[in-house]
């Protein structure tokens, strides 16, 4: 394999047998860059000069001999909704295009003090609204395995670049699936961490009580690593858990005898693409073999959550939307006659038709009125579903599902059916609205195309997905498949 194929633990070796320094290795990672951006169009602003000091420091520590963390040294890159000090957050947007926040995000903070080398931002669906990465205000991203789908989204930069080997490892948002629906499209592992488990601050907020901050890695190793590296209490943030942060890496051990595995039917229902069901059921088989005890069960208020989703996610986005109002921080029209054409103009040039979209759906349903017959009733279905986990893990260890209902679809293919573009959350949704952790791994290919596993734990149960996700991995090879980008 190239260097750009490797993950960071087997990168890690190389740096610390001195076979490669980190400043060659981050000039590897901006020559793949140099050769497949083209196709891919990952990337929406590149930090190289800094990339290149922080690498002559980690390493200027490796040949003191310090100890350094598992990830200094190694390539890597963010979505930009986190901010970064110095260096431009747009969250692919014109409202935000030339936004340079003061300060970065907690968890920026963290990855830079572990000393990650940041090759630079990843696009995104405007204000990580969206299922495709079509919707950014400066291009769409690519699929890495065929060029003329899509990469998934909001995080279709982050699972790109990661797939087609322009970062070891990237970190993404998520809010109804933005992290594990494009990391199955891409073939890549996605890990949407217990709400609360890492800080939110410095994430450009969409709907606060559904966002969450988590890797794309090339395998379940490297995800372990980066989540340890990012999770624990953070006082800027108040919903952050004060809870010790568990040894992750000891979770990776390829056992899962006698784990107790669920599988909803719910999830298996029609839509699902005939042979993304195949490959699950093959997974679960997989499982079986391995001495995991497989159960059918149910998750009864399942249906109803992607339409209280759509309700709760677009009420929060008008609220933490309305900032932007031309006046605070962010684009502002210049020609406007009075402050209120101003603010009308500067919200309709600022922001593109899904933003608009959400953001009208959200009023309405939180206005005088319809907030009782829409969005309190949301709510309570969100109970309703928090309850329904709350029930199987009385039961279960892990449940194991779809990521998505099919394959990476092709551009264009759903722009003009937002409800068949919604309908691709249908398998992640319910994990954001019930607050618990889930993980999205390779488990096989379809007509040359990646499929993704769901695996779901109670909330705070990372050390379980690392187990069950490690165990599969194992005993296969998907993850190890990479993209021959450019030829089909």
């Amino acid at each position: 394999m190239e260097l750009y194929e490797l993950t960071a633990h087997e990168l890690r070796e190389k740096l610390i047998k001195k076979e490669i320094s980190s400043v060659e290795l981050t000039n590897v990672f901006y020559s793949r860059i140099e050769a497949v951006e083209n196709h891919i169009k990952s990337y929406v602003t590149f930090t190289k000069e800094r990339a290149l000091k922080k690498a002559r420091q980690i390493d200027a520590m490796l040949a003191r001999g310090e100890q350094t963390h598992p990830l200094a040294g190694i390539p890597m890159a963010l979505k930009d909704n986190l901010c970064t000090q110095g260096v431009r957050t747009t969250c692919s947007s014109k409202m935000l295009e030339n936004y340079i926040p003061p300060y970065d995000a907690t968890v920026v903070e963290r990855l830079d003090a572990a000393g990650a080398v940041t090759l630079g931002k990843l696009n995104m669906d405007e204000f990580a609204m969206g299922s495709s990465t079509e919707n950014s205000r400066f291009f769409p991203t690519c699929n890495p395995w065929d060029l003329e789908r899509v990469p998934g989204g909001s995080s279709g930069g982050p699972s790109a670049a990661v797939a087609a080997g322009e970062a070891v490892y990237s970190l993404g948002s998520d809010t109804g699936g933005s992290i594990r629906q494009p990391a199955s499209l891409c073939g890549v592992v996605g890990l949407k961490p217990t709400y609360g488990l890492v800080s939110r601050y410095g994430l450009v907020a969409f709907a606060s009580s559904l966002d969450q901050i988590g890797p794309f890695t090339r395998d379940v190793t490297d995800c372990a690593l980066v989540l340890q590296a990012i999770a624990g209490h953070d006082p800027m943030d108040s919903t952050s858990a004060d809870l010790p942060v568990p040894n992750y890496q000891e979770a990776l051990i390829p056992d899962v005898k006698g784990l107790k595995i669920g599988v909803p039917k719910e999830y298996f229902a029609a839509g699902l693409d005939p042979e993304v069901e195949q490959l699950v059921k093959q997974a679960i088989k997989k499982y079986e073999e391995l001495g995991a005890i497989i159960e059918e069960t149910s998750m009864p208020h399942t249906e109803y959550a992607l339409p209280a989703y759509y309700v709760i996610a677009p009420a929060e986005c008008s609220s933490n939307l309305a900032r932007y109002d031309g006046v605070r921080y962010g684009y502002r029209d210049k020609d406007a006659e009075d402050i209120v054409s101003m603010f009308m103009k500067t919200r309709d040039e600022g922001f593109g038709p899904e933003v608009k979209r959400r953001i009208m759906l959200g009023t309405y349903a939180l206005s005088s009125g319809y907030y009782d017959a829409y969005y309190l009733k949301a709510l309570k279905v969100r109970t309703l579903i928090k309850q329904d986990f709350d029930r199987a893990f009385t039961k279960y260890d892990v449940l194991l599902t779809p990521t998505t209902t099919s394959v990476a679809f092709k551009f264009g293919e759903k722009t003009d059916d937002p409800l068949a573009m919604y309908q691709n959350d249908i398998c992640t949704v319910t994990i954001n609205l019930a607050g618990v952790p889930a993980i999205s791994i390779p488990c096989g290919f379809s007509r040359g195309l990646p499929v993704g596993l769901q695996l779901i734990a109670k909330p705070f149960g990372e050390t379980t997905l690392f187990r069950a996700a490690y165990a599969f991995e194992s005993v296969t090879d998907y993850h190890r498949q990479r993209p021959q980008v450019g030829v089909k």
